[in-house]
């Protein structure tokens, strides 16, 4: 942020302040009286802001927050895996238990496949995203 960003940020931090008080339930003057006072503190602490420490430590935190979302979309990604794979096992167990009630030897054999199949895909997947 160069001198003339750090002068907007200024300038927008102290026109916010400046609005909050003249909307606030004080009479004018001890309201004038108090934005001056929180004014001039403002712009005493702008000029004391080290621009480079400033960016560095915004930069840090942005980092940070990035690393975080990875960290939480692996989990995210784990987690709706998880779920999914469960779904999946119940489902294809529900083709299992039909296969057998109402179905042929060949059929059930089939059903049996695909649940077993199923088991196996999930825990692939799941171990390939934990890895990672």
């Amino acid at each position: 942020m160069g001198k003339k960003g750090m002068g907007k940020f200024v300038f927008g931090a102290a026109l916010g302040a400046g609005l909050g008080m003249l909307f606030a339930p004080k009479k004018g003057s001890e309201t004038r009286e108090e934005l001056k006072k929180k004014l001039d503190e403002l712009l005493n602490q702008a000029k004391e802001i080290d621009v480079d420490e400033l960016r560095n430590d915004f930069n840090a935190r942005v980092d940070e927050i990035k690393l975080e979302l990875k960290d939480l979309d692996k989990e995210k990604v784990l987690s709706i895996a998880k779920e999914k794979g469960a779904e999946l096992k119940d489902k294809a167990q529900d083709l299992v238990e039909m296969a057998k009630e109402k179905g042929t030897p060949v059929l059930k054999k089939t059903a049996e496949d695909v649940l077993n199949n199923v088991i196996k895909v999930s825990k692939e997947t799941l171990k390939k995203l934990e890895d990672k």
